[in-house]
This record gives C-alpha cells, structure tokens and sequence, in this order.
C-alpha cells in the first residue's frame, strides 16, 4: 500500500485516500493504523503525502535524522504492541542534514550547540561505520543510517524484537529520494510482512 502510493506520487496521481469528512468521523472513537512510520524530520518528508495515504493509515513519529531515544521507542511500541501494527518503515532521505552535519563532525572535529549536538552524535555511529566500509557517496551514508536505526529498534525494544520473532510485525528500511519523490527498499526484518514488502518492490522496479 505504502509503495503503491509513492508510485502515484511520483507519477503526479495522487488519489488522495482516506482524506475526507467521512474518514474523519470514522475515526474519532479509535484508530488502527497498518503502519508505524518512524521518519526524519525533514519538511520535505510529509508521509501521508509521498505515501498518498491519509487519516489513520499510518502511526507517524519523526525525529531529525530519525535518531533514537526513550520517547521514539515508546512510540513504536505503543503501535506495535497497542494499536498492532504489522509493519514498522524506518524512512531515511537523501541529503540529510543530520547525516552532513555528522560527516563533517567527523571530518573535521567541528560540533553545534544546544540539543542539536546530541543529535549529531547519535548519527556519528552510523557515518564511522560507512567510512570504514570505505564508503564516500552520501546514498551509502544514508543507507548505513537507515540500516543502523533498524538493528538499534530492534536492539533496544524487547517488545519490537519479539513481536518480529513472532512473525506479528515486519521492520523494513526506506530511503527517499527528494529530486523524484520515489521511495526504495533498502533493509527488511521479519520474514513474511517484510518479504511482502520485497515482492512489491520487485513487481514495482520489473
């Protein structure tokens, strides 16, 4: 569904589902999401728009380079465990600021101030790893981040992990790119959900 509506994003035919009155009425006892969307801040990262879904499809949280902390873990679970979510989308982009900021961190010993400095130093982890994979294109950068946020979900929540051991939910990694607006497979957890998710990107790049 997620990649079904990027495909009409980027084509320029949005259907713009679950969008009106009635959709809203529906909702206002209760919600179940099929997705929990944990996203990059960005402005140019709107879900329910390059996903082309609408009220109540997804259960979105977002931090800036979509780093973890004790509240986005409890979100994800409370969608996962709560409003049982089948599936969880890690949704990194291209140029991330997050992701620039940290790479000249490491280049050049440089940092920011306030909060924003903590934010750089949990993407510093996933900026190392690439380095050291001999990585220079900032897609690989932002790739290994994407990949990193998934293994710490998975890591971190006990909830998550065993909900994916379980076959009851599915953690898959997605980059975006901000030029064409198309969403792509990058990493999956969780054997069915996940693999449903693989086929259609397959079907969707045939």
């Amino acid at each position: 569904m997620l990649l079904a509506g990027n495909r009409r994003f980027v084509a320029g035919a949005p259907e713009h589902p679950n969008q009106d009155a009635a959709r809203r009425a529906d909702l206002a006892p209760g919600q179940a999401p099929f997705a929990v969307l944990f996203g990059c801040s960005d402005s140019r990262l709107a879900a329910e728009i390059i996903f082309d879904r609408g009220l109540g499809d997804m259960f979105v949280v977002r931090t800036a380079g979509h780093v973890i902390g004790p509240e986005v873990l409890g979100s994800v679970e409370y969608g996962v465990a709560v409003l049982n979510c089948p599936l969880v989308v890690v949704l990194g982009h291209d140029s991330c600021g997050a992701v620039g900021a940290a790479r000249e961190a490491v280049a050049e010993g440089t940092t920011a101030d306030g909060y924003v400095r903590d934010v750089i130093e949990k993407v510093m982890p996933s900026v190392l790893a690439a380095k050291a994979a001999g990585h220079t294109e900032d897609r690989d950068f932002i790739t290994e981040q994407i990949r990193h946020t998934v293994d710490l979900l998975l890591d971190r929540s006990r909830i998550l992990s065993q909900a994916v051991q379980a076959g009851e939910t599915a953690v898959v990694g997605l980059v975006y790119r901000l030029v064409d607006g198309s969403a792509e497979l990058v990493t999956r957890n969780g054997v069915d959900a996940a693999g449903a998710v693989a086929d259609a990107a397959a079907a969707a790049s045939a």
